[in-house]
């Protein structure tokens, strides 16, 4: 759906009702983890789950993924619990020392200030050659994630990215592909800022 940042409130009210009725809270970080905070979505937002899922950015692109949380739930896992878990690439020697460099250099000085540095120069960009262009678009952006939406209203919802001008976001996607700039072909993905971009780049 691109990057719908929560509402006020929002995480905080899942995070209580969970609590209340002792369901666990599940965050799928696939997407905002690492890239929003070295604690990801929860970092950023301030809110704790109960478990959490990485994708292949924990291992730098790599085939990786990792599911973590509170102790009591991971040790029903194997090989402490019953609970039988395993992967193909599980362990595998060349994604794990991937993992291990990227978050090396994830947890260095200045990383997520940069990230946050470049992604703002990319939306101001942005905004200014679509306001050049004539083009309304909205853009939402939270950390090195953002997403261009081709409305005049804020977007807030799925409903919301449903209604925005998806055609225009198509020629949007032609014009820069012709230009050597390959994004996302749907709108509904998000654009990701990283440490390789250079000033120059964006």
């Amino acid at each position: 759906m691109g990057v719908v940042p929560p509402g006020a409130g929002y995480l905080e009210t899942i995070r209580k009702l969970c609590d209340a009725d002792e369901v666990l809270l599940i965050f799928d970080e696939v997407i905002t983890g690492f890239r929003l905070a070295l604690g990801g979505a929860q970092e950023r937002f301030g809110i704790k789950s109960d478990l959490t899922c990485l994708g292949k950015i924990i291992g730098g692109g790599l085939p990786a993924a990792a599911v973590g949380g509170r102790a009591d739930i991971m040790d029903i896992l194997a090989p402490t619990g019953p609970v039988y878990q395993a992967g193909t690439l599980s362990g595998n020697p060349i994604a794990t020392a991937a993992a291990n460099a990227t978050l090396d250099i994830l947890a260095g000085e200045d990383c997520y200030e940069k990230l946050e540095s470049s992604a703002a120069m990319l939306e101001a960009g942005l905004a200014e050659a679509a306001k050049e262009a004539g083009v309304v678009v909205t853009i939402n952006r939270v950390g090195s994630i953002l997403s261009c939406f081709f409305t005049d209203k804020p977007v807030r919802t799925f409903a919301d990215v449903q209604s925005t001008n998806i055609q225009r976001f198509k020629k949007f996607f032609a014009g820069m592909l012709e230009r050597g700039i390959y994004l996302a072909p749907s709108a509904y993905e998000a654009m990701f800022v990283s440490l390789a971009h250079s000033t120059d780049d964006i």
